[in-house]
This record gives structure tokens, C-alpha cells and sequence, in this order.
């Protein structure tokens, strides 16, 4: 028997059809809560992913200024040194021409000493700053006293018992300082004005 006879092709049965639109709106809705799903895993992991920067960078942060300022204490105990050693310089008296060699020959060694010891302080992030003729600032000097002048104008520095002392930037210790006021006017200055 030859089987050469075509056979049209089934329909598929009602039944199958409507069971298929059903299903329809229920995959699409899978579809749709996967991709919601989906994408807020992306966002989490986004997100995970800039904590993760932002730790390391926080971490780098902190581990360079541990590296920095380690020595903070000892530092600041060491400019107190260079402070004291600039004072005994300055305790000396004025250089005169019949000056002992002696005396010549200490006030010359303790001004080598001095340089010496700041500019390794200097090579190790120790600076000091000179505050004479700067405007007062809170953040760099604490104000001891304050002077009336008219040779400079209110809120100079005028006179400093220390330097200010930052490492690497970061103030160590604050200048002391005497900052210049405007002088009271006299007594009996001000205008009597009649109405």
C-alpha cells in the first residue's frame, strides 16, 4: 500500500487554544516581575559595588593620615623643644664688641644647633610659622593679649611669644601671640551735638 496521501494538518482542539491564551497573560506577568526582579538585583549589586569603592578609598584615606600623623604627639612635644631652644637664643644679650669670645662663641653654637634642628624638623613634615605681621587667625594662634597701636592695624600680630607648629599641613600647636586693637580715642573726644 503506498501512503502517498496527504493529510491536512490537525486543527488544534479548542480546548488547547484556550488554555494557551490563558497562559498568555500569566507568563507576561512572570516576564515582567522577573525583569523587576532583575533589575533591582542589577541596582543592589550597583550599588554594592560604589560601597565597595567608596570603602576602599575611605580605607586609603584613613591608612595614609595613620601614616601622616602617627607621631602627632611626639612631634608636638618636639616642637616645644625648638621653641624652647629659639627662647634661649633669644635670652642671650645683644651681640656687642666687647662681648667675652666665650659668650660670642655659645650664642654662635646654639644659633647652628637651632638651624640645624628646625631644618630636620622640616625634612620630617615639622614646620613652623613665623606669625609677626600676619592677620590674626583662630585656627593658627591663640591670642594672649591683645595691645593698643595705630602702627598696625587691628587684628595684626604684633608680637609672638611662639610660632605656630603644623605637621604636614595640620596645625600642631597654635601660635601664642599679642594682637594689635585700635587705641581708645581720648577722653573728652566725642562731639556733644545740641538739638
Amino acid at each position: 500500500m503506498n501512503d502517498d496521501t496527504i493529510h491536512p494538518e490537525a486543527e488544534p482542539a479548542p480546548e488547547t487554544i484556550d488554555s494557551l491564551n490563558d497562559a498568555a497573560p500569566t507568563a507576561e506577568a512572570r516576564i515582567a516581575t522577573l525583569e523587576a526582579e532583575a533589575a533591582e538585583y542589577r541596582d543592589k549589586w550597583i550599588r554594592a559595588q560604589a560601597e565597595m569603592e567608596n570603602l576602599r578609598a575611605r580605607t586609603r584615606r584613613e591608612v595614609e593620615d595613620a601614616r601622616l600623623y602617627a607621631v602627632q604627639k611626639f612631634a608636638g612635644d618636639v616642637a616645644e623643644t625648638a621653641e624652647n631652644l629659639r627662647r634661649g637664643l633669644e635670652s642671650l644679650p645683644p651681640a656687642a664688641p666687647d662681648e667675652s669670645e666665650l659668650l660670642a662663641k655659645l650664642r654662635d653654637g646654639f644659633a647652628g644647633v637651632e638651624r640645624s634642628f628646625v631644618a630636620m624638623l622640616e625634612r620630617n613634615g615639622i614646620k613652623a610659622e613665623e606669625p609677626v605681621g600676619a592677620m590674626f587667625d583662630a585656627n593658627r594662634h591663640q591670642a594672649m593679649a591683645e595691645q593698643e597701636t595705630s602702627d598696625a592695624p587691628p587684628g595684626t600680630i604684633i608680637q609672638a611669644w611662639s610660632r605656630s607648629w603644623l605637621l604636614n599641613g595640620r596645625l600642631l600647636k597654635p601660635a601664642m601671640v599679642v594682637v594689635a586693637k585700635a587705641p581708645a580715642p581720648p577722653h573728652g573726644s566725642h562731639l556733644d551735638v545740641e538739638a
